[in-house]
């Protein structure tokens, strides 16, 4: 994808090494838990050489809460070169989803208002409580804002199968998509029906209701790559319908467990994730992507 050229968003907040990300410095709840470990460390030789180890890699980008599974991508120390350009990357494209939504809401009459992104390493706070690693990028609808560790690209890509700026560049999309979804309305009819049904004892019920929800955000975010082509290289959609490809439940589920459990779907096939991304990206209409009616006549 070219943006070489291109603007940044301005409605970024970078928490990546601030003391409100989680990733470059501690906070003061993560010293308290710390401290039991840090003062046993004390008592010998040992401990001061493995503290000083510590203090390196802590310089380095390395978050000791993950070592207690209280957030951080990876072990690994953080190469900070790759990750400004991952992050300058990221903003080019949070801006091309503004330059694409901003005319096409108006059209139907509505003003976008562009979300908020926050970039974080390891862990941070959301409106809708804790934001980890492990949680992977979400859209807040509290606080309209989309949670996004940039670790979360090299799982996409190591763990999952799935590398290239574009696959990376879907991810995003797909989380303003949501962003869309919340300002159409979309979002708050579906949590009280979701409300509805977890209080009657169906979560398969609600399980369903994410469905459509999740495949009209990949409608969108190939709504967005439509009007983004001119930004295009050869390959970049092949990209997307990979990393959709291989972030669809039934795979997921596949690999972790060797068998799939349709009622526990939240996101929809492999299958149907790649056909939204393709429906949106080929009609560059929202109107083409309402997943909830068309969903509902296939049962």
């Amino acid at each position: 994808m070219r943006l070489d050229d291109e603007r940044e968003s301005r409605h970024v907040e970078d928490r990546r090494y601030s003391g409100g990300g989680g990733g470059g410095r501690l906070s003061a709840g993560a010293l308290i838990m710390l401290w039991p470990l840090i003062r046993g460390l004390l008592r010998t030789k040992i401990g001061w050489a493995i503290l000083a180890v510590g203090f390196i890699a802590y310089m380095s980008g390395f978050n000791p809460l993950s070592l207690l599974g209280g957030g951080g991508t990876t072990s690994r120390p953080v190469d900070r070169q790759k990750d400004e350009r991952q992050a300058l990357f990221i903003k080019k494209v949070l801006a091309s989803t503004e330059d694409a939504w901003t005319p096409m809401l108006r059209r139907y009459g509505r003003s976008y208002r562009p979300p908020t992104l926050v970039l974080f390493r390891g862990s941070t706070r959301s409106g809708c409580g804790y934001a980890s690693a492990q949680t992977g990028p979400f859209y807040c609808p509290r606080d309209k804002k989309i949670y996004l560790d940039l670790g979360f690209y090299d799982e996409l890509a190591r763990r999952h199968g799935a590398p290239g700026d574009f696959a990376q560049a879907y991810v995003l999309a797909h989380e303003v998509g949501h962003a869309v979804q919340d300002q159409l309305g979309i979002l708050g009819k579906v949590h009280a029906l979701q409300t509805r049904a977890l209080r009657q004892g169906d979560k398969r019920q609600a399980n369903h209701l994410q469905i459509p929800v999740e495949l009209q955000a990949d409608c969108f975010a190939g709504v967005w790559a439509h009007h983004a082509r001119k930004y295009l290289e050869p390959g970049d959609i092949e990209e997307a319908m990979n990393a959709a490809s291989k972030i669809g439940d039934d795979t997921l589920q596949k690999q972790a467990q060797g068998y799939v459990v349709p009622d526990s779907f939240t996101h929809g096939t492999s299958k149907q994730r790649m056909e939204w991304f393709m429906q949106g990206y080929r009609s560059g209409d929202l109107k083409a992507c309402d997943t909830f009616a068309q969903l509902s006549r296939r049962r």
